[in-house]
């Protein structure tokens, strides 16, 4: 693992920092690129991961593009139309499909700006927690460009399409505040509390059955597109599958007990 990326493990937790604050966190180095995908393969393959956390070392959450980059027509900014498609599909759309596929409940603790496709990721993720710090850019617009890593499919589903266009269209920043209000994030704490807070919410996740905690996730992500009788069907599969496990049992026991319980896997 690059040191672009850091990989922690504590637990069932697994926190990752974006780690080149002297970009901004730019998403588009192509190392960080495939540390990223590397790392949500590694937590997908590990079922002792129960819960990850993701956010950016500096001051900032990710600045998106290189902006010296986008100047020198460098990364995935140079080359011909047919070099720029297969740079984006190979590059920041590689690592927006990772984060979105990532098996178990992901965090982001969004340190500070978010734009761009800095913005897009953390819509990626499954909860949003922000410091005072924290603001959120669609700003694609405002460097003459669009949205490439699939925020004009994650952000309307986030707070809606007018909101989403107005994101998109402006390209102004939203603070930590109104992105409470609009529903972007669910929590806004103090810079210094900040991964506390997303570790105390990772540890509640990560009490809970690992198998279960998956399989819960990808029903939610199917219901974004799936029909209802379509998802029922999945969700019965997929009850009858956590009705034999030991998990479940225990689960059951621990309850009627009153007591912890003790999770395996199994």
């Amino acid at each position: 693992m690059t040191d672009k990326l850091l990989y922690d493990q504590d637990g069932h937790i697994v926190t990752l920092t974006l780690n080149m604050p002297d970009t901004r966190n730019a998403l588009t180095d192509p190392d960080l690129a495939s540390a990223i995908v590397s790392a949500m393969r590694r937590i997908n393959s590990d079922q002792s991961v129960r819960c990850a956390i993701l956010t950016g070392a500096g001051k900032a959450f990710s600045s998106g593009g290189n902006l010296k980059h986008m100047k020198e027509k460098q990364s995935i900014f140079g080359g011909d139309t047919i070099d720029a498609k297969d740079g984006y599909r190979n590059g920041i759309q590689q690592v927006a499909k990772a984060i979105w596929e990532c098996e178990v409940p992901l965090i982001a603790a969004v340190n500070g700006p978010a734009y761009g496709a800095g913005c897009d990721t953390t819509c990626m993720c499954d909860i949003r927690i922000a410091s005072t710090n924290a603001t959120f850019a669609e700003n694609f617009v405002r460097v003459g460009l669009i949205s490439g890593d699939g925020g004009a499919w994650l952000l309307p589903r986030q707070i809606g399409l007018s909101r989403a266009a107005e994101m998109s269209f402006t390209g102004e920043p939203v603070n930590a505040a109104q992105a409470l209000d609009w529903g972007l994030i669910s929590k806004v704490t103090t810079s210094e509390e900040l991964l506390p807070e997303a570790r105390k919410m990772a540890t509640r996740i990560a009490y809970n059955p690992p198998r279960q905690l998956r399989m819960a996730k990808r029903l939610l992500r199917e219901g974004l597109n799936t029909r209802l009788d379509s998802l029922l069907e999945l969700a019965a599969i997929y009850q009858g599958a956590c009705h034999q496990t030991e998990d479940h049992a225990e689960a059951v026991n621990a309850l009627l007990e009153k007591r912890d319980a003790v999770f395996i896997g199994r």
